[in-house]
């Protein structure tokens, strides 16, 4: 279950940007969905520079 956890929280950002557009509050999802994926990005960065 924890390898789709990431895919989870990225299609439900997806389609909360989805029905949240059309109200004018598109770009809420948007950067929380930004925020995430930097998140991700940094802990995979650090998982790298240790391992060398």
């Amino acid at each position: 279950m924890g390898k789709y956890i990431p895919y989870i929280i990225i299609i439900a950002c997806l389609v909360a940007t989805f029905f949240m557009y059309n109200r004018q509050l598109g770009a809420i999802p948007l950067l929380t969905l930004a925020a995430y994926l930097f998140y991700l990005g940094a802990k995979q960065a650090i998982s790298l520079k240790k391992s060398k």
